[in-house]
């Protein structure tokens, strides 16, 4: 639980370095406004916002999350998260039902184009 803890406080740091590093990556969140979340089956989770070219987080739920990333456990958010194939790890995380994916797809789907810069 602690790494996958730690692991959704490091990915507000790391995306914001790959903001300021990266100027596609700036040009991709620049004009956008998108609250998410990521989280367990039990309810532990970080939401993050997206505004102004810039990414904040914080501990908890986001009341009206444009999607939400829901992991069955820590240890598989852990997994796909980190996993070096992050597409093959998402579709199998579907395929097994370790991951669920719920609300906006087209947001989902930009999410993905994010995290390709990291």
């Amino acid at each position: 639980m602690l790494k996958f803890t730690f692991l959704l406080w490091m990915m507000e740091k790391l995306i914001k370095r790959t903001i300021r590093t990266k100027p596609a990556a700036a040009a991709y969140v620049r004009g956008k406004t998108l609250t998410f979340q990521i989280r367990t089956a039990d309810g532990t989770g970080r939401h993050y916002r997206i505004a102004n070219g810039t990414i904040s987080s914080a501990a908890g739920l986001a009341d009206a999350p444009a999607f939400t990333l829901a992991f069955a456990t820590p240890a598989d958010g852990f997994r796909i998260l980190t996993a070096k194939d992050s597409k093959g790890a998402f579709l199998q995380g579907l395929h097994e039902r370790t991951l669920v994916l719920s609300g906006d797809f087209v947001a989902i789907m930009w999410f993905q184009g994010l995290t390709d810069f990291l």
